[in-house]
């Protein structure tokens, strides 16, 4: 079934209002008919495939500054340079910095995802709250239970590629894009949607240059960071448009099967 098909009015798939339909129902598309006036796909047809292309951008270039770093243990000209002038620029703001790096540690994180998912049930996007309370988890789990251990390259002894207080405020940042910015939304919030996200990604930067300037991480640690966040992101977000795909094709199925008149005739 093809996804033109699945996002379709009812009434053009049917060719009609079939008796039982009601009000409620007319103009529905089959996923809004099984799933709930509110509850889309997260991506849709089209951003599904914008998402599959960062996801692989996003896994090359992690692998690539994996495969250049493996094992250093200590700066390259690079990261020297751009971590000196961020170290140089807050030497005297160290008592800010921590401040700064705190929507990428786990309690606030965790706060943040347990309210955006709380939005999305309160909208009735459950496929929206299931992404926002696994978004975090599962980036912290792929850099430090993976790529940490795996990369093993170290900043004073600790390892630290990628940076995962990056990682989880990005994921954050991405969570809010697929939810606030994918089509379709209302016209009316779309000033306050693109501000939040706005807001979001900004501090992810601002988490970035405070793990710098704190000699936590190098620059590219950063970078690999961003990386596995959005890239994390786009992955849950396509593992759940096609488990809802199918959940709900199933559901489909099973009603037209209810809908089948049965025969009533005695066998011979």
């Amino acid at each position: 079934m093809g996804d033109d098909l699945w996002h379709r009015p009812l009434t053009q798939i049917r060719g009609g209002e079939p008796r039982g339909d009601t009000g409620q129902t007319r103009g529905m598309t089959r996923w809004e008919a099984i799933s709930g006036k509110n509850a889309r796909a997260l991506l849709g047809p089209s951003g599904r495939a914008w998402a599959s292309g960062l996801l692989a951008g996003c896994a090359i270039l992690v692998g690539l500054l994996g495969v250049l770093f493996a094992r250093q243990t200590r700066a390259d000209g690079f990261d020297g340079a751009v971590d000196t002038s961020f170290i140089a620029f807050f030497a005297g703001h160290r008592d800010l910095l921590p401040w700064l790096a705190k929507p990428g540690t786990p309690i606030p994180a965790v706060l943040i995802s347990a309210a955006i998912a709380a939005g999305c049930l309160i909208a009735g996007r459950l496929n929206g709250a299931v992404l926002a309370l696994a978004a975090v988890p599962a980036a912290d789990g792929l850099t430090d239970g993976l790529l940490k251990p795996v990369i093993h390259r170290t900043y004073l002894g600790g390892v630290v590629f990628p940076s995962g207080h990056t990682a989880a405020v990005v994921a954050l940042a991405a969570t809010l894009a697929v939810l606030l910015l994918v089509p379709p939304q209302r016209s009316s919030t779309r000033a306050a949607r693109v501000l939040l996200v706005a807001i979001f990604c900004a501090a992810a930067a601002l988490v970035a240059t405070a793990v710098i300037a704190l000699r936590w991480h190098y620059f590219t640690d950063t970078v690999a960071g961003a990386a596995v966040g959005v890239g994390t992101v786009c992955a849950l977000a396509l593992i759940l448009d096609l488990v809802w795909h199918q959940a709900s094709h199933r559901a489909v199925a099973a009603a037209a099967r209810k809908r089948q008149p049965r025969s009533t005739a005695s066998p011979r």
